[in-house]
């Protein structure tokens, strides 16, 4: 493809994506399609002459689209938000359009160095203090992986660089709820932990945050037992129920032991930019290192996780590689994000912040932010005012999980009514929701923050809700 061919059929594919994203209410939001569908839709071996961008439009409109849940729909209140503005989307145009390798400063110095930018526009806006610096993950799972990298390799005295954990003399211990995210068990495992070495500690009953006493005592009584507490994952928004743990308290006493703790606040994150939400995690200067994302509520197109420690030392020598090829004459001046991560190679990510805040500006984020606020608040008081309806979990930002009790119907048979009039709705394309688990029985999960929703579409899915949930039981 040419330059000019591309022009061409760029025009013609922003046309279509404007056209796409103006229509959206129109479709279904859950994906009409049955599994192996689109597999079986697509040629069995790749093409061998070229096609037209027309072509491949016209096949993204009649194969691809079908398979799609429309996370933008306005009638979409599924997981959490993962909202992808258009501001944003023409960032990350830019830098798939630039193509930039980012494997080091003398790479392309630009993608480092907008990068530190955005990541402090975004300390400052959160209230962070200058103590935090920061960089552009995939994930949150990927920054929980390497915080409990972090904090294994402080625990251990530098492991990697000896024997690694088969050489240290006592196991060691990761903390964190049930509410938590599951990448942060999955992280446990991947870093080297073991099962058997997490800790789920005790939590609240109404508002599932971790119970600060009861890690206190499990840290001592794992002391006591020969072991080495090793890290503290904090959940400020978790995701099952938006469940806060209490963020100070755990910090005294991971600062007492010299126990490493992560704030896992990927959804909650956005909510920082408001001012009046900073109490939900207060405390969190004292934590080691904190990610949140962006490509959630806030509204940056995925993946744009940002994560920020205090210790930049601790991190560059846990996570440094320093080929020859890569080495140049200003690596003494200059940051090297290749030591931040994971990964060697990133794409120019900051490109989707830097538009996202330079044309939509932070004072619309947030007054979308407090909009989404006032609807969740809303409905949490219309399932409150209804009879035979609960709002099972503290309403602190825009998740309000739900549950339709009529009278007599208890056990399996209230988790098969939830299940049927959920799945009901899910199935018929015209809202979507995420059921989960709460206390060994089901409730729906309902997480208000697409950018498109407005009041009428609260509204709209409260009917809805009314009417399947209340219809004849079988």
């Amino acid at each position: 493809m040419t330059p000019e061919e591309f022009r061409q059929a760029g025009h013609e594919l922003i046309d279509w994506i404007a056209d796409y994203r103006s229509n959206l209410e129109q479709r279904p939001v859950r994906a009409q399609v049955a599994p192996a569908q689109i597999k079986n839709s697509l040629p069995s071996e790749a093409p061998t002459s070229p096609r037209s961008a027309q072509q491949m439009l016209y096949d993204l409109e009649d194969k691809i689209v079908p398979g799609i849940t429309q996370v933008q729909h306005p009638m979409h209140f599924g997981w959490f938000p993962s909202n992808a503005s258009l501001a944003s989307t023409l960032g990350d145009i830019a830098s798939s359009g630039l193509g930039t390798l980012g494997i080091s400063w003398e790479s392309c110095p630009a993608l480092t160095e907008v990068e530190e930018v955005v990541c402090d526009w975004l300390r400052q806006l959160t209230g962070l203090s200058e103590n935090w610096e920061g960089c552009i993950q995939d994930t949150a799972s990927t920054s929980c992986l390497t915080a409990l990298l972090l904090a294994r390799e402080r625990a251990s005295e530098f492991s990697q660089n000896k024997g690694g954990l088969q050489s240290h003399p006592h196991a060691m211990v990761i903390y964190t709820t049930a509410e938590a995210h599951s990448s942060v068990i999955k992280s446990a495992l991947l870093a080297g932990f073991g099962k058997d070495n997490l800790r789920l500690i005790e939590m609240d009953p109404l508002s599932r945050a971790m119970r600060a006493q009861n890690l206190k005592e499990q840290v001592a009584n794992d002391i006591r037992a020969g072991l080495k507490p090793a890290a503290v994952v904090a959940s400020v928004g978790s995701t099952g129920v938006t469940a806060f743990d209490p963020v100070a308290e755990i910090a005294e006493i991971a600062t007492r032991h010299g126990i490493w703790l992560h704030v896992d606040a990927a959804m909650a994150g956005s909510a920082m930019l408001l001012p009046e939400c900073r109490h939900l995690w207060e405390g969190v200067e004292a934590a080691d290192s904190i990610s949140w994302n962006p490509h959630k509520w806030m509204g940056t197109i995925l993946d744009c996780s940002l994560f920020y420690v205090r210790d930049v030392q601790h991190l560059v020598r846990v996570m440094s590689t320093n080929p020859s090829y890569l080495r140049s004459t200003v690596d003494a001046e200059v940051r090297q994000y290749r030591d931040w991560g994971i990964p060697l190679g990133r794409r120019f990510r900051a490109l989707k912040l830097w538009y996202h805040l330079g044309i939509d500006g932070i004072d619309s984020i947030r007054e979308r932010l407090r909009r989404d606020l006032d609807n969740s608040r809303w409905f949490a008081q219309q399932v409150e005012a209804a009879k035979d309806w609960r709002v099972l979990a503290p309403v602190d930002l825009q998740t309000v999980c739900i549950r339709h009790e009529p009278p007599g119907v208890t056990g399996e048979a209230l988790d098969q009514h939830t299940l049927a009039w959920v799945n009901a709705i899910n199935q018929s394309g015209e809202a979507f929701m995420s059921p989960s688990i709460l206390d060994g029985r089901w409730m729906l999960r309902v997480s208000i923050g697409v950018e498109a929703t407005t009041r009428a579409h609260i509204e709209r899915l409260w009917q809805l809700i009314r009417q399947r949930a209340q219809g004849p039981i079988s």
